[in-house]
């Protein structure tokens, strides 16, 4: 039985089928591309692969093909604020005379007209080892709808996975540690007016944080100085960009994860705090915490920058920014804290871990990096003291 497609379309659907399925590679539209196909993953060996089926015929016409590719890559290094990116170009459909000399670096390009072309190719079996299974397992070409359709189906169902596994992630959820933090900090305010004639005493005993009372043994300070606050406008402020940028951290990573990362923000950010507060000072506010929120966000996002890169870019990078000038303009203000939140909150995140996204050893990694860091900080503290 003859095969009902060429051999050309067919090394494009066993090359798509297997990159997607097997590889986790995910279709990307380019805009204007014709005749090619685009995938992205970016954990891949190749952060990009572009499957190419136009025919290419002299040297001339590869070099403004590459041309359009390092445009179209810069874009996609621009949404993925990726600093470096490889490519993988695949060309099925090349003149003798074209010669791959003179390539961009970032750009591994490759001859592969036929399928016995791809099975002789060091590159592709080397750098996936799977694909001889996938691919060279049989020399019968496709020959039935049925097995046109079972490819199609194989992609699609892969695609569908992926497109559930993001839409469990972002989807809208009950949030309930956001609102129990912000009541919890409304509480503990009130209990400040009434706890003593003296409302800077009552911080003192509910647990603000100063250096000497934490080494002295007093460690729940560090966690406590985060419940409390100086006045109604410091309270209203705090608890405002709590339930902001709260709701979002708890709604995208979980609530166990989300209440693990506001207290090892809280204690990171106590932490800083208490190395360079005066021996006298009191240390206290939410505010470390929340900027750990900030730090978490930043990790997520990230990680799903392909769905985040312009919230990434365009709000949650540039309110850090502004915030921490803030801190460094205006009296008052604990930005060591904020410092400290906003690093603990980053590493807190690696720990816990995002959904679909994380692994073994960057979890491993941040819990390394946190506990030195906490530690260096505690030993400053002393030597400060």
């Amino acid at each position: 039985m003859n095969a009902i497609v060429n051999e050309k379309d067919e090394m494009i659907m066993k090359l798509v089928h297997y990159f997607v399925t097997e590889e986790d590679y995910t279709p990307i539209n380019v805009q204007g591309a014709k005749d090619e196909i685009w995938l992205e993953n970016l954990n891949g060996p190749y952060k990009i692969i572009r499957i190419n089926s136009k025919y290419i015929h002299n040297n001339e016409q590869l070099d403004f093909d590459l041309f359009k590719m390092n445009f179209v890559i810069k874009q996609i290094k621009k949404k993925t604020l990726s600093f470096k990116m490889n490519v993988l170009n695949i060309c099925l459909d090349m003149g003798n005379s074209v010669k791959l000399d003179n390539i961009p670096n970032n750009i591994q390009t490759l001859n592969i007209p036929s399928i016995n072309e791809l099975k002789k190719n060091k590159v592709m079996k080397e750098l996936f080892p799977k694909i001889k299974n996938m691919i060279f397992k049989s020399n019968e070409s496709l020959k039935s709808f049925e097995e046109i359709i079972h490819i199609t189906d194989d992609i699609n169902s892969k695609t569908e996975k992926e497109n559930k596994k993001y839409e469990q992630v972002f989807k809208p959820k009950k949030i309930i540690i956001t609102k129990v933090l912000i009541a919890l900090c409304l509480i503990m305010y009130i209990v400040s007016l009434f706890v003593s004639d003296s409302f800077d005493n009552a911080l003192v005993i509910l647990g603000a944080n100063n250096r000497g009372l934490v080494l002295n043994g007093e460690v729940f300070r560090l966690i406590a100085a985060s419940f409390l606050h100086g006045n109604l406008i410091h309270l209203i402020v705090n608890m405002y960009s709590l339930w902001i940028i709260g709701s979002q951290v708890e709604n995208y990573i979980g609530r166990w994860k989300f209440l693990i990362i506001y207290l090892l923000s809280a204690l990171m950010g106590n932490l800083m705090s208490m190395v360079f507060l005066g021996e006298y000072s009191l240390s206290i506010g939410a505010s470390g915490a929340i900027f750990g929120l900030m730090g978490s966000l930043l990790y997520f996002g990230y990680h799903y920058r392909l769905y985040l890169s312009n919230a990434l870019t365009s709000q949650i990078i540039p309110i850090i920014i502004i915030n921490l000038i803030l801190g460094f303009t205006i009296s008052g203000i604990d930005n060591a804290a904020h410092i400290g939140g906003l690093i603990g909150g980053y590493l807190a995140t690696m720990i816990v871990g995002i959904k679909y996204k994380s692994n073994k050893s960057e979890l491993i990694n941040g819990l390394i990096v946190y506990i030195v860091l906490a530690a260096f900080l505690v030993f400053a503290a002393v030597k400060f003291a």
